[in-house]
């Protein structure tokens, strides 16, 4: 019996998760199955995984074939690099005490890549909150200068309309002096016919 490791679809609609079994290679999707190793489930970042590695790495010594998906799933567990190991240990080309350090080096390596993976999202994720907060800014800043502008036209529109008056300059005209009237002038000239200088009545008395 041909045996696969594959996906058996679960969850709600628009909302999937997946089971990792072992099944009949001519058994349906979500038909019957031999075990259940583990499940998959793509809805959060990064995608959560569960897997019995001891049952995963026995049933691909055994032959079961997975599929493409389950095969990266395995991949990136360590299992495939597990049984790489195992490998080698069987052809003699190192013990198995030196087939543990390197798949511990490995570990260690892989956990240091998915930890800089989340550090490089979360960064990722903040400067897309913080540009999204700048613009939002920007637009109010937009908006509010716009509301003012409206109101001043408006209060520009509603005011009343004074109008300046202008003062035209006063000319002032050159008063005329007022001319002396004839009996004035006449009082002065008999005045004058009467006064008789001082040097003509002494030479009346000496004559």
């Amino acid at each position: 019996m041909a045996t696969k490791l594959r996906l058996q679809r679960r969850g709600r609609k628009n909302y999937p998760f997946y089971q990792i079994i072992v099944a009949d290679s001519r058994a349906p999707r979500d038909g019957k199955y031999i075990e259940r190793i583990g499940s998959y489930n793509p809805n959060t970042n990064p995608a959560t995984i569960t897997l019995d590695f001891d049952r995963a790495l026995y049933w691909l010594q055994t032959g079961a074939q997975p599929t493409d998906t389950v095969r990266n799933i395995l991949s990136g567990e360590g299992v495939l690099m597990k049984k790489h190991l195992l490998g080698g240990v069987s052809k003699g080309a190192f013990d198995e005490a030196e087939a543990e350090k390197r798949f511990d080096a490995w570990k260690s390596n892989k956990l240091q890549e998915a930890r800089s993976e989340v550090t490089r999202d979360d960064e990722k994720r903040r400067a897309e909150e913080k540009a999204s907060l700048d613009a939002e800014k920007e637009v109010n800043k937009a908006r509010a200068a716009a509301l003012a502008k409206k109101k001043a036209e408006e209060e520009a529109a509603n005011a009343p309309v004074v109008e300046e008056s202008v003062e035209e300059p006063v000319v002032e005209e050159p008063v005329a002096e007022e001319a002396p009237k004839a009996e004035e002038i006449s009082v002065d000239k008999e005045e004058a016919t009467d006064v008789v200088p001082p040097a003509v009545e002494e030479n009346k008395e000496e004559a």
